[in-house]
């Protein structure tokens, strides 16, 4: 296989959940994810707004590049890992704030990930306004050289200059990506960057399930992409023996 893959995690290859925490990933995914590393040469990297600490605990995948924090930190294949620089003593008062907030409103969840901060609302879809409201609250008062990241019923701060575009851009220079074809399969606002950058190298952008997006292609659901990738892989490891 000449492609280089990148999967989103959230959404793709999981469905989403009330928690981060509460996601079940189904046995087929990771023995698929270790074909398709095999039978591309090594060239699969999870792409995800997750921390790398939490994708090892909940996907273990040794040798698989994986771009945490919308890209803030990356694992590369060989092992190196790469973090941006990133102040922690105002991120922490925006946490302290973040957290007294979730105390007073049932269905808020803060997620601090080290490099970046999430306020989940997913559990509270009425309350986007005020998650919204307070972060960019928070970014103007104790970290305003952060950006806000929207995805799916959640809102984050983050450092600029990252996100799953630039992560891919970066993986895409390195081996065993360089040369081949990317393909990015992602289902939300944040994979959008990555979409965008994997149409200008050429590669096949595929978005799970509905709404505006750039990517070219499209699947129903993250059983559709199970499904598409598990008969990939089985008729290309039937065409390789």
């Amino acid at each position: 296989m000449d492609w280089a893959w990148f999967f989103d995690i959230d959404g793709t290859l999981v469905e989403l959940a009330d928690s981060p925490d509460g996601i079940v990933v189904k046995s087929e995914v990771p023995r698929m994810l270790a074909e398709l590393h095999e039978l591309s040469g090594g060239a699969v990297g999870l792409i995800t707004g997750r921390a790398i600490a939490d994708v090892d605990r909940m996907l273990p995948m040794p040798g698989t590049a994986i771009a945490g924090q919308h890209g803030l930190e990356v694992r590369l294949a060989d092992g190196t890992l790469l973090t941006h620089p990133v102040r922690s003593d105002n991120l922490t008062r925006v946490r302290s704030h973040l957290l007294d907030a979730v105390g007073r409103h049932e269905g808020l969840m803060a997620e601090y990930k080290g490099l970046s901060i999430a306020l989940h609302y997913r559990n509270a879809p009425k309350l986007a306004g005020y998650a919204h409201r307070m972060m960019r609250s928070l970014r103007a008062e104790y970290v305003p050289d952060f950006v806000i990241q929207k995805g799916k019923r959640v809102v984050e701060l983050k450092p600029a200059g990252k996100d799953k575009g630039v992560a891919i851009r970066e993986l895409m220079r390195e081996s065993p990506f360089s040369g081949r074809t990317p393909v990015f399969v992602g289902d939300d606002a944040t994979d959008e960057f990555g979409f965008e950058v994997v149409n200008e190298l050429e590669g096949h952008s595929i978005k799970i399930g509905r709404g505006r997006t750039s990517a070219t292609w499209r699947l129903n659901d993250v059983g559709a992409l199970i499904q598409w990738l598990g008969d990939g892989v089985r008729s290309a490891s039937g065409s390789t023996r």
